[in-house]
């Protein structure tokens, strides 16, 4: 029984940082468009 509470949580806590992860990655690529837009604004 304790093997599938620690499974359960295991399972829990891969899928939170999975979906931190994804944040983090549209985060830093909207940062990445903000900067060609403003590169290529000052043209």
């Amino acid at each position: 029984m304790m093997l599938v509470r620690l499974a359960v949580v295991s399972v829990v806590v891969l899928l939170a940082a999975c979906n931190t992860v994804n944040g983090a990655g549209e985060d830093i690529a909207a940062g990445g468009n903000a900067i060609s837009r403003a590169a290529t604004a000052a043209k």
